[in-house]
């Protein structure tokens, strides 16, 4: 007989995104509504049942930080931690060694990047000043690694909004409110609890490094 070859993450994510599709084409708006509906029930049903798991590991002291340790460290359980709010680090922390990331490349070319406030709605305000005089580096060169490094270590984060001035071929730039939202492809991968490439750092493939 035969054995039959578990599914990838890649290939459950594909077949949840083809489902998904699926229920949301039904021409009946009732059938739609029940299977999101559904859909929430077991996710909520499981969510549950995942607290109960982290809450005995966590009672387990040193040993049990020693297991949600090296859970984390596996993507699929990595993303489900993530989107039942159980991950072992806190969405603040990780915005900042975010930016911890970026700030060598950011003071690299003069500049330099703070959090400012992270907001109840998980919004990350960002402070943005330097200079950039005689260097190839535009501003939005600068935001754009900014946002990247929040990506990969942060793709629960609603958004970010950067304000400050920033000094660029000698004229002063001032920056005030420019939203820029996370990438929704990853977000839906979180979402989706099957973490398949390791550009979040909560998302990230079997065998790879925890955050610290």
């Amino acid at each position: 007989m035969q054995q039959t070859v578990p599914a990838s993450p890649a290939e459950l994510l594909a077949r949840v995104e083809e489902l998904s599709a699926r229920a949301e084409q039904l021409d009946d708006p009732q059938a739609r509504d029940l299977a999101a509906e559904l859909v929430s029930a077991v996710i909520a049903m499981y969510g549950d049942g995942l607290e109960r798991i982290v809450a005995v590991i966590r009672d387990s002291r040193e040993a049990g930080a020693t297991i949600l340790d090296e859970l984390s460290q596996d993507g699929a359980v990595a993303s489900l931690l993530l989107i039942h709010d159980l991950y072992p680090v806190g969405l603040r922390e990780r915005v900042l060694e975010a930016l911890e990331t970026v700030r060598p490349y950011m003071e690299s070319h003069g500049g330099d990047v703070e959090l400012v406030e992270l907001t109840e709605e998980g919004v990350a305000l960002l402070s943005l000043q330097g200079s950039c005089h005689g260097c190839s580096a535009s501003r939005a060169t600068l935001e754009t690694a900014i946002t990247q490094a929040l990506e990969e270590h942060c793709p629960d984060l609603a958004g970010i909004e950067v304000g400050g001035v920033l000094e660029e071929s000698g004229a002063v730039s001032e920056i005030t409110g420019m939203a820029l939202p996370m990438a929704d492809g990853e977000l839906a991968r979180a979402a989706a609890g099957l973490g398949t490439e390791p550009v979040c750092l909560p998302v990230i493939q079997p065998g790879g490094s925890p955050p610290r």
